[in-house]
């Protein structure tokens, strides 16, 4: 066994020991910076094995994309986190692409047929994962509608995108070479290009955290083959892992949303609202059954006062509001006033796994204190006090009535149940799957709609005041 060979195993390994060690909480940083480690020593055993270690353009690239990566390791935001991962997963689609096309391309003609085949393969996953990470991306950041975009015979054009795919593949076989370079390349990214936008502009702002696991495995198996291609074990292994990696990511999301990968990718168009939609409710946007809800004040403190287990329920909202500092402060009132105090996180409240648990963990919050839906969902019907902040969709009963509509069968935290519900967000509106919620109209909820930094920190003060 060569030395690279072998050191190309222990850096694979050191990934899995990287992935291991960011299922914790404790050592999760541990991890990061293992993966980290191994990363830069898979960089420079591809220098010195391709002997271009002391190229100075090599090192100039190098230093001009570790600066990038700095400055957006300290400008992103964690609000941005999601869309910064989706932007990630793009880049490395289009790596694999780069890599694979440019082989391809200088190529003197006389590899196997195979090599064409997984640079045609590599290339198209490349350029879908591009196209689709951007899409998602500019969805997330909000700069594109966030509702599933259809166009006229998308399914048909889907699967005419589909199959032109498979086609260049098996013409990759066929026709290596300079037919490959001056036909099967430029089609094949025309042919990818498209289908990754027509495949990702038809998914949904509420299936968001499945799209970007998707595309996170995509990137992976592009960079798995993309090692075939270039005949380097290192690259194919690690991708082989990302590709593995992602994919249960994505069926572990998938799950919590009581949704399958066809479904997500599909789309689903929503249906008009109607009292059969929401069956015994009237939908009206902005009412509430409390009276004004800009001034619950007379309920609160006795609904407060009475309260011995609270549960908090925080989500997309507060970290848009970046206002997990003012619940901090909520949760530190309401144990000093002796209150049995708990915090629900549903998978997808922060439109990327485990996005919530950081912004808390941000903050100073135990992670003893954080409990998932499957375990919080049962206590939800002895709770005195649910308090949501910035949470719409993950906690909609609509989810549990509303078919055909894009949470219809999707898990949620089940507040409903609760004696009392403080529900502190932005306005009525529905959240990113356009489905109001019903949990406005109950008769024990109390709405207190603007922005999570201003209604928090009032709905603290009204603790100290009343004691």
């Amino acid at each position: 066994m060569s030395i690279t060979i072998a050191l190309s195993i222990l850096i694979v390994v050191g990934f899995l020991a990287s992935i291991h060690l960011m299922q914790s909480p404790e050592t999760a940083v541990r991890g990061n910076r293992l993966g980290t480690l191994c990363m830069a020593v898979a960089i420079l055993l591809v220098l010195w094995e391709t002997e271009t270690i002391f190229f100075p353009s090599i090192w100039v690239l190098l230093a001009a994309s570790s600066i990038i990566g700095i400055l957006l390791g300290q400008l992103v935001t964690m609000i941005q986190m999601p869309q910064t991962i989706a932007l990630l997963n793009g880049l490395g689609g289009a790596a694999s692409a780069l890599v694979s096309g440019a082989v391809a391309a200088y190529s003197a003609g006389g590899e196997p047929r195979v090599f064409w085949f997984t640079a045609a393969l590599a290339l198209g996953l490349g350029v879908l994962t591009l196209v689709g990470s951007i899409v998602a991306t500019l969805k997330l950041q909000g700069w594109i509608s966030q509702r599933p975009v259809f166009v006229s015979g998308h399914n048909f054009f889907l699967i005419v995108f589909l199959l032109a795919g498979a086609l260049l593949l098996l013409a990759a076989l066929i026709y290596p070479g300079q037919s490959f370079n001056n036909i099967i390349l430029p089609v094949t990214i025309v042919i990818f290009t498209a289908y990754g936008l027509l495949m990702s502009i038809r998914v949904g702002g509420a299936d968001m955290p499945i799209i970007i696991s998707f595309f996170n495995s995509l990137s992976g198996v592009a960079t798995s083959v993309c090692g075939l291609t270039v005949f380097n074990f290192l690259l194919t292994g690690v991708g082989a892992l990302v590709g593995v990696a992602g994919m249960i990511l994505t069926q572990i999301m998938c799950r919590a949303m009581n949704r399958n990968l066809p479904a997500v990718l599909g789309g689903i168009k929503a249906k008009p609202l109607s009292a059969d939609t929401f069956p015994g409710l009237e939908i009206v946007p902005g009412s509430s059954p409390d009276g004004d809800p800009a001034d619950p004040r007379d309920k609160l403190p006795i609904i407060i006062k009475e309260s011995r287990k609270v549960i908090i329920v925080p989500g997309y909202g507060m970290a848009v509001a970046q206002a997990q500092q003012a619940v901090k402060d909520l949760i530190d009132t309401l144990q000093r006033s002796g209150k049995e105090l708990k915090i629900a996180i549903h998978p997808v409240a922060g439109r990327m796994p485990g996005h919530m648990n950081v912004l808390l963990a941000e903050v100073g919050i135990p992670y003893d204190m954080l409990f998932d839906i499957e375990a919080i969902n049962p206590e939800f019907e002895s709770t005195d006090l649910v308090i949501a902040v910035g949470a719409c969709d993950v906690i909609n009963p609509a989810a549990n009535t509303a078919e055909g509509t894009p949470i219809y069968g999707m898990p949620v935290l089940e507040v409903a149940q609760s004696k009392h519900v403080v529900v502190c967000n932005l306005d009525s509106n529905p959240g990113y799957s356009g489905v109001p919620n019903t949990l406005y109209q109950e008769k024990h909820t109390v709405t207190l709609w603007g922005d999570a930094l201003d209604t928090v920190p009032k709905l603290t003060a009204l603790i100290n005041d009343k004691g």
